[in-house]
């Protein structure tokens, strides 16, 4: 996973940031996040070409799907997490 994830903009680390939120609070796998809500909410544009460039995400109109490298690091991410909240 680290390797993965080494180097990755603040902002890229927030989709996946985004994604474990919703897996963790739904208790069900996320393979695919909304790029844009009609909120006013958005992935950036340099996120969402950093995590392309490491072939993490394929983007679709506004669809944002991790590809399995990607799945992996967020079950990583959500995997940390929970360990985290275990060690204390």
């Amino acid at each position: 996973m680290t390797e993965a994830l080494s180097g990755l903009s603040e902002e890229a680390l927030a989709v996946f940031a985004f994604a474990a939120y919703h897996q963790l609070a739904s208790g069900q796998a996320v393979r695919s996040v909304v790029r844009r809500d009609g909120a006013g909410h958005k992935a950036s544009d340099k996120a969402v070409g950093e995590l392309q460039d490491r072939d993490l995400i394929k983007v679709e109109e506004d669809e944002i799907r991790f590809t399995p490298a990607g799945e992996q690091a967020l079950q990583a991410i959500v995997e940390s997490i929970k360990r985290s909240r275990d060690t204390q």
